[in-house]
Protein backbone atom coordinates (compact mmCIF):
# COMPACT_ATOMS: atom_id res chain seq x y z
CA UNK A 1 0.00 0.00 0.00
CA UNK A 2 2.75 2.33 1.01
CA UNK A 3 4.91 1.95 -2.13
CA UNK A 4 1.37 3.91 -3.91
CA UNK A 5 1.72 6.78 -1.58
CA UNK A 6 4.09 9.48 -2.31
CA UNK A 7 5.27 12.86 -0.10
CA UNK A 8 6.86 15.98 -2.38
CA UNK A 9 7.71 18.95 -1.74
CA UNK A 10 7.28 21.76 -4.39
CA UNK A 11 5.09 23.46 -6.85
CA UNK A 12 2.30 21.22 -7.11
CA UNK A 13 1.46 22.85 -10.91
CA UNK A 14 5.07 21.36 -11.86
CA UNK A 15 4.37 17.58 -10.78
CA UNK A 16 4.31 15.22 -13.69
CA UNK A 17 1.40 13.25 -13.41
CA UNK A 18 -2.43 13.00 -14.65
CA UNK A 19 -4.45 15.16 -12.30
CA UNK A 20 -4.06 17.91 -10.30
CA UNK A 21 -6.49 18.54 -7.12
CA UNK A 22 -7.18 22.00 -6.10
CA UNK A 23 -7.61 22.99 -2.83
CA UNK A 24 -10.92 24.98 -3.94
CA UNK A 25 -13.51 27.83 -2.75
CA UNK A 26 -17.37 26.98 -3.02
CA UNK A 27 -17.65 29.49 -5.97
CA UNK A 28 -14.44 27.46 -8.23
CA UNK A 29 -13.24 31.58 -9.32
CA UNK A 30 -9.80 30.93 -8.66
CA UNK A 31 -8.40 32.23 -5.40
CA UNK A 32 -5.13 32.47 -3.43
CA UNK A 33 -2.78 29.95 -2.30
CA UNK A 34 -2.52 26.66 -4.55
CA UNK A 35 -6.20 27.90 -5.83
CA UNK A 36 -4.41 30.69 -7.73
CA UNK A 37 -1.00 28.97 -8.43
CA UNK A 38 -3.38 26.13 -10.25
CA UNK A 39 -5.60 29.03 -11.87
CA UNK A 40 -2.10 30.73 -13.04
CA UNK A 41 -0.65 27.74 -14.27
CA UNK A 42 -3.59 26.83 -16.14
CA UNK A 43 -4.39 30.10 -17.85
CA UNK A 44 -8.04 30.97 -18.95
CA UNK A 45 -9.14 27.70 -20.17
CA UNK A 46 -9.63 26.21 -16.46
CA UNK A 47 -11.47 29.55 -15.13
CA UNK A 48 -14.01 28.80 -18.29
CA UNK A 49 -14.63 25.90 -17.56
CA UNK A 50 -14.81 26.35 -14.08
CA UNK A 51 -17.77 29.39 -15.05
CA UNK A 52 -19.63 26.82 -16.79
CA UNK A 53 -20.12 24.34 -13.86
CA UNK A 54 -21.06 27.08 -11.84
CA UNK A 55 -23.52 28.25 -14.10
CA UNK A 56 -25.10 24.97 -14.28
CA UNK A 57 -25.07 23.73 -10.70
CA UNK A 58 -24.05 26.70 -8.70
CA UNK A 59 -21.45 26.77 -6.10
CA UNK A 60 -19.69 23.66 -5.38
CA UNK A 61 -19.92 23.42 -0.99
CA UNK A 62 -17.35 21.70 1.01
CA UNK A 63 -16.45 18.35 0.85
CA UNK A 64 -17.38 17.92 -2.84
CA UNK A 65 -15.73 17.78 -5.61
CA UNK A 66 -15.79 18.50 -9.20
CA UNK A 67 -13.53 17.73 -12.35
CA UNK A 68 -12.64 19.93 -15.48
CA UNK A 69 -9.36 19.87 -18.26
CA UNK A 70 -6.24 21.24 -16.89
CA UNK A 71 -5.80 23.80 -19.24
CA UNK A 72 -1.85 24.73 -20.09
CA UNK A 73 -1.01 22.41 -17.14
CA UNK A 74 0.89 18.75 -17.77
CA UNK A 75 -1.77 17.54 -16.50
CA UNK A 76 -4.56 16.24 -18.34
CA UNK A 77 -7.17 16.96 -15.74
CA UNK A 78 -7.89 19.30 -12.26
CA UNK A 79 -10.61 17.98 -9.45
CA UNK A 80 -11.35 21.31 -7.58
CA UNK A 81 -11.88 19.87 -3.98
CA UNK A 82 -13.70 22.43 -1.49
CA UNK A 83 -12.78 21.99 2.23
CA UNK A 84 -14.10 23.40 4.92
CA UNK A 85 -12.98 26.39 6.87
CA UNK A 86 -11.96 25.26 10.18
CA UNK A 87 -14.25 26.86 12.74
CA UNK A 88 -12.61 24.90 16.24
CA UNK A 89 -13.56 21.03 15.24
CA UNK A 90 -16.95 21.10 16.60
CA UNK A 91 -18.92 22.22 13.01
CA UNK A 92 -18.35 18.57 10.94
CA UNK A 93 -14.78 19.68 9.76
CA UNK A 94 -13.40 16.03 10.05
CA UNK A 95 -16.07 14.77 7.90
CA UNK A 96 -16.23 17.46 5.17
CA UNK A 97 -12.22 17.07 4.82
CA UNK A 98 -12.50 13.59 4.60
CA UNK A 99 -15.65 13.63 2.45
CA UNK A 100 -13.81 16.56 -0.34
CA UNK A 101 -10.76 13.64 -0.33
CA UNK A 102 -12.69 10.65 -0.86
CA UNK A 103 -14.86 12.67 -3.67
CA UNK A 104 -11.78 13.83 -5.66
CA UNK A 105 -10.41 10.41 -5.38
CA UNK A 106 -13.85 8.54 -6.34
CA UNK A 107 -13.39 11.05 -9.59
CA UNK A 108 -9.93 9.98 -10.32
CA UNK A 109 -11.35 6.21 -10.39
CA UNK A 110 -14.44 6.71 -12.48
CA UNK A 111 -12.39 8.77 -14.81
CA UNK A 112 -9.52 5.91 -15.54
CA UNK A 113 -6.54 8.14 -14.14
CA UNK A 114 -3.63 6.21 -12.49
CA UNK A 115 -2.04 9.35 -10.63
CA UNK A 116 -3.00 12.01 -9.00
CA UNK A 117 -1.39 14.82 -6.66
CA UNK A 118 -3.40 16.54 -3.69
CA UNK A 119 -2.15 19.39 -1.55
CA UNK A 120 -2.83 20.01 1.60
CA UNK A 121 -6.89 20.89 1.21
CA UNK A 122 -7.99 23.52 3.95
CA UNK A 123 -4.80 24.02 5.90
CA UNK A 124 -3.87 27.13 4.29
CA UNK A 125 -6.22 30.02 4.34
CA UNK A 126 -9.04 28.15 5.52
CA UNK A 127 -6.99 27.25 8.47
CA UNK A 128 -7.53 23.84 9.39
CA UNK A 129 -5.00 22.28 12.05
CA UNK A 130 -2.13 20.82 9.34
CA UNK A 131 -1.47 17.50 11.77
CA UNK A 132 -5.03 16.79 12.33
CA UNK A 133 -5.40 17.66 8.24
CA UNK A 134 -2.60 15.35 7.54
CA UNK A 135 -3.90 12.39 9.36
CA UNK A 136 -7.38 12.72 7.58
CA UNK A 137 -6.10 12.88 4.25
CA UNK A 138 -3.56 9.72 4.78
CA UNK A 139 -6.40 7.63 6.06
CA UNK A 140 -8.89 8.38 3.56
CA UNK A 141 -6.40 7.74 0.64
CA UNK A 142 -5.48 4.36 2.46
CA UNK A 143 -8.59 3.20 2.83
CA UNK A 144 -9.60 3.88 -0.39
CA UNK A 145 -6.80 2.70 -2.01
CA UNK A 146 -7.12 -0.69 -0.45
CA UNK A 147 -10.66 -0.72 -1.76
CA UNK A 148 -10.16 0.38 -5.81
CA UNK A 149 -6.92 -0.55 -8.35
CA UNK A 150 -7.45 3.13 -9.73
CA UNK A 151 -5.68 5.74 -9.28
CA UNK A 152 -2.40 3.82 -8.74
CA UNK A 153 -0.35 6.37 -7.44
CA UNK A 154 -1.17 9.52 -4.90
CA UNK A 155 1.13 11.59 -4.29
CA UNK A 156 0.98 14.63 -1.66
CA UNK A 157 2.10 17.43 -2.37
CA UNK A 158 3.37 20.28 0.11
CA UNK A 159 5.29 23.46 -0.45
CA UNK A 160 6.94 23.57 2.60
CA UNK A 161 9.92 22.10 4.70
CA UNK A 162 7.59 21.76 7.44
CA UNK A 163 4.50 20.30 6.26
CA UNK A 164 6.70 17.38 4.07
CA UNK A 165 8.12 16.62 7.36
CA UNK A 166 4.37 16.13 8.55
CA UNK A 167 3.65 13.93 6.26
CA UNK A 168 6.75 11.96 5.91
CA UNK A 169 6.28 11.17 9.52
CA UNK A 170 2.57 10.23 9.49
CA UNK A 171 2.98 8.15 6.05
CA UNK A 172 6.68 5.87 7.95
CA UNK A 173 4.18 5.69 10.87
CA UNK A 174 1.40 4.21 8.96
CA UNK A 175 3.70 1.54 7.26
CA UNK A 176 4.71 0.10 10.78
CA UNK A 177 1.19 -0.31 11.54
Amino acid sequence: MQQRISVAEGDITRLRVEVIVNAANRSLMGGGGVDGAIHRAAGPALLAECREIRQRHGDCPPGEAVITGAGALAAKAVVHAVGPVWQGGGKGEQALLASAYRNSLQLVSDNGFHTVAFPAISTGAWGYPRPAAAEIALNVVRHFLRTHRLPQHVYFVCYDEENTRLYRRLLAQTAEE
